[in-house]
Parts: C-alpha cells; sequence; structure tokens
C-alpha cells in the first residue's frame, strides 16, 4: 500500500467512513494477527485482542503523527492490548525463589531452525507469563527493567521467566525433532527433522527483527 493510499484511508477513518475501516483493517490484518498470536493461547483469543486493538486504533488514530511510520504505531498498539488482556485475564504464574533468578545468562538461544507454524504453536504452548516476557524480551526487545514496569513485576522475575520459556522450548524442539527422526527411521527414510527450515525464512515470516539472544 502506498503512502498517499494509506494517508486516504487513515483521514477517512478519523472521519469515520466505514468503509476505509474495513479496508485499513483488511490491509493490516495479517500483520495484526502475527502479533497478538504470538501473544495469545490460540487463534480464537488472538483475533479477539486483535479486534479490541483495532478499536483502539479506530478510536485514537486522530492522534497518529502520519511523520512515523504506521506500522509501528499500530504494532505497538497492538502488542500493548496484548499485555492488556493478559493483566486483565490471567494471573502471573512466578517463581518462589526471586534471588536465584538474578544470575540468569539472557545469552541462552532458542533454536531459528524451525518453521512459521511449528514455533509459533510452540510459543502458544508456553505459560502465558513465561510467553509474555519471552515475547517481549526476545522479540520486540524490551529489557528485563522494561519488562518489570510494563508487567508490575521484579526484573528477577522476568528473567526467571524467560529461562524458563528457553527451556520450555528447547525441550519442545528435542521433543519435536526426536519424533519426527523416529518416523522418518520408521519408514526407512533418512533423518530429516521436519521442522528444520532456513532461519532468514524464520526471521522474514515471524520475527520482525529475529531471536533476541
Amino acid at each position: 500500500m502506498g503512502e498517499e493510499e494509506l494517508h486516504h484511508l487513515i483521514t477517512g477513518c478519523i472521519n469515520h467512513d466505514r468503509k476505509c475501516q474495513k479496508m485499513l483493517y483488511k490491509a493490516f490484518y495479517g500483520f495484526s494477527m502475527g502479533i497478538c498470536l504470538r501473544y495469545a493461547n490460540n487463534r480464537e483469543e488472538a483475533a479477539e485482542v486483535m479486534n479490541q486493538g483495532f478499536l483502539k486504533v479506530f478510536t485514537h488514530l486522530d492522534r497518529f503523527d502520519t511523520q512515523r511510520p504506521f506500522k509501528a504505531w499500530l504494532g505497538r498498539i497492538m502488542m500493548n492490548v496484548s499485555i492488556d488482556y493478559y493483566r486483565a485475564n490471567l494471573k502471573m504464574a512466578y517463581t518462589d525463589d526471586l534471588d536465584k533468578a538474578e544470575h540468569l545468562s539472557d545469552s541462552e538461544p532458542v533454536d531459528h531452525n524451525l518453521n512459521y507454524e511449528d514455533l509459533l504453536k510452540m510459543v502458544q504452548q508456553l505459560p502465558q507469563a513465561y510467553r509474555t516476557v519471552f515475547n517481549l524480551f526476545a522479540i520486540d526487545g524490551y529489557s528485563h527493567e522494561e519488562i518489570g514496569e510494563m508487567l508490575n513485576i521484579s526484573t528477577g522475575t522476568s528473567k526467571s521467566n524467560l529461562h524458563k520459556a528457553r527451556h520450555k522450548l528447547k525441550q519442545m524442539i528435542l521433543k519435536s525433532e526426536e519424533s519426527a527422526k523416529n518416523n522418518n527411521y520408521d519408514r526407512g527414510m533418512d533423518y530429516n527433522p521436519i521442522v528444520a527450515i532456513c532461519a532468514m525464512d524464520v526471521n522474514a515470516s515471524f520475527f520482525t527483527n529475529g531471536i533476541r539472544k
């Protein structure tokens, strides 16, 4: 979509033009759903959160600075709505001993060699607290201090949840690869993990900036 067309749609939405609202919704549906899916338990929940996000977009579109990228503004709203939904509906699963979390490293990477659907399903299987911190730190690039302020938790809790999220993801990855290996063995085929693809494809299709190590 060109800048002129986008500007026209934004102007129409500000003037409560339902046709422009529908066109803007359709144009950025995939982008917005992709963000909400990372934070939600499933597609139905993600759709509910995304629609709440678009309601905020249409309500506050007159505050959008047209000199800034629209996608960045929209993405921030979708992320904030996802976090608000989380805080309003779910309890945080914190660890008992937060002091032990202070020494945990942020450098433990998650395997990049997964396709979009496999990795998304694994992230969605994480407990909500772990998934939220993982998204905010590893994908959206926030520091543990910033995450603590956003979620009303300590830095130690954020680190602990990230560490546990990565541990659970690694377990799921290993289980997936072992299952693929066994299936191929049973069929008399050489082992070729079904989840393995180029990391560049993952970053392009799933994460805007890639997984932060």
